[in-house]
């Protein structure tokens, strides 16, 4: 197990830590902070814990306030650069009461024992305390030799810490997944019979421990440690109905396997938190819209799409997502079957696409459907028609090669040059654009106003073969445009 320097803690730490040395009390770096110290990690955010009190911490410190009724206070360093060390929490050693809403404790009493402090912690590897001033640790619960071996392990009697703070059995799956470790079996054993306290936890915090789990590397596992757990039915109840439900002859696994491995590839490929939850939650209405097709003698899902939009939706409020992030991903799973035969589909039809999810949520639908193929057992995410469909859709979104690049309007040319709209007007325009695409440096205001007069006093005849040397100029540059585009996805 590795060792922990000064130089590995940022200088504001320190500085709270000596000053309340320096103050005569005790002052060790605690939780967290220590154990992602132990493994090489990035620390979130730094706690110390000490012997003195909300008041003689106050006393020491510019700037302070207090955290919350169980007496932490907040020292603040408003010119961190660091955002973690901006606020910096300091909380006495405490031991606590009851917990009789599986949440919080009913009261705290603080104490001067760092051991007292340590044994209400929730697991041993979050149970390490170190005092920057000796070097030392404070490690009654094997918190260490549990990081060496990759283990979590709840401290003490594992139903006791589950009992006090039902969230800490969230908390576990998601520190199993962020950190890559194993659940011990006593403490696997107690969350299984305590899975049904969750129902005492609000949605906001559930919410927030389910996030982390889905931006984790490893979220499929988590799924399923949460459903193994039971505590699935208190996250994402809808996800339970698609176990062992059976699908067409394109898919190799059933519903639920299909979703949690769609999920997963969302996570290897590092995709936002909206496509991990779409991919997720995009077949989640299959079971109810399943229905045998004795023509094909397989089973259909229609509208499972359309509904799915909706229980998606439903199920993201009760968890108190932000409403954006609610319609974004309700969006997405309600145009996720969007994808047909390239070789039919056209151009406006990918348009229609691009309309109905948005332009600006267009490319997270086409990752979404790459997970979703994945999902399904095959191992090439982007054969050729998907890529065709891409190159399509990039076509469509690309700035067409128009008269409307110019920096000068008919409008204005007519205002320059006094004459009336005519065949004259359309030709000179078109002559413009040919120099601009020779020359993009030509696109100003004050070249192209001189040159739309000297154009407009041309005869006709000349002014036509300008015009349709523009034209032929702008066709050109679009079919290279679009020859490039498939060049790029390899469909050309």
């Amino acid at each position: 197990m590795s060792t922990i320097t000064l130089s590995d803690i940022p200088r504001e730490v320190l500085d709270v830590a000596e000053t309340l040395e320096k103050g005569g009390f005790e002052a060790y770096l605690v939780g967290g902070c220590v154990r992602d110290l132990l493994i090489k990690r990035l620390p979130k955010d730094w706690d110390i814990t000490t012997n003195a009190r909300p008041e003689e911490i106050v006393s020491l410190f510019e700037h302070t306030y207090q955290n919350n009724e169980f007496g932490t206070i907040g020292v603040v360093y408003e010119e961190a650069l660091d955002p973690r060390v901006k606020v910096i929490e300091v909380t006495p050693y405490r031991i606590e009461s009851t917990y009789s809403d599986a949440r919080r404790p009913d009261s705290v009493l603080f104490s001067t024992s760092i051991e007292d402090d340590l044994k209400r912690r929730d697991f041993t590897i979050n149970a390490i305390a170190y005092r920057p001033k000796t070097a030392e640790f404070i490690d009654l619960f094997d918190g260490q030799a549990d990081l060496k071996d990759r283990r979590l392990r709840a401290v003490g009697v594992a139903r006791d810490r589950f009992a006090e703070d039902a969230l800490r059995m969230m908390r576990a799956v998601r520190l199993v997944v962020e950190l890559e470790l194993t659940l011990e079996g006593a403490t696997m054993a107690a969350i299984a019979k305590n899975a049904n306290n969750l129902s005492r936890i609000s949605k906001e915090r559930i919410r927030d421990e389910f996030v982390r789990i889905l931006e984790s590397k490893q979220p499929m596992q988590g799924i399923i440690l949460l459903e193994k757990l039971g505590m699935l039915p208190y996250v994402a109840p809808d996800v339970l109905r698609s176990i062992g439900v059976s699908q067409n002859q394109a898919h190799a696994f059933d519903v639920y396997e299909h979703l949690v491995r769609t999920l997963q590839h969302a996570a290897d490929k590092g995709w936002s938190l909206e496509i991990r939850l779409a991919a997720l939650f995009h077949d989640i209405s299959k079971p109810e819209t399943r229905r045998w097709a004795e023509e094909k003698k397989d089973w259909s899902f229609h509208g499972h799409e359309v509904v799915g939009s909706r229980v998606t939706k439903k199920a993201l409020q009760e968890l108190k997502f932000p409403r954006e992030t609610v319609e974004k991903v309700a969006n997405l799973v309600r145009w996720h079957m969007f994808f047909s035969d390239p070789d039919e589909v056209t151009l406006s039809a990918v348009r229609r696409t691009i309309r109905n999810v948005g332009q600006e949520n267009i490319w997270d639908l086409l990752n979404l459907r790459i997970c979703d193929r994945v999902g399904t057992g095959r191992p090439k995410e982007q054969p050729f028609r998907l890529r065709k469909y891409i190159a399509m859709v990039e076509e469509a979104l690309r700035d067409p090669i128009t008269v409307k690049m110019l920096k000068i309007d008919g409008s204005r040319i007519m205002e320059l040059s006094a004459e009336k709209p005519g065949p004259k007007l359309g030709h000179t325009l078109h002559a413009l654009l040919e120099e601009v695409l020779e020359d993009p440096l030509k696109n100003t205001e004050d070249y192209l106003e001189s040159r739309a007069l000297v154009l407009m006093k041309m005869p006709l005849e000349e002014l036509i073969s300008l015009g349709e040397q523009g034209r032929e100029k702008q066709r050109e540059e679009e079919r290279g445009a679009i020859k490039e585009i498939h060049k790029k996805y390899h469909v050309g």
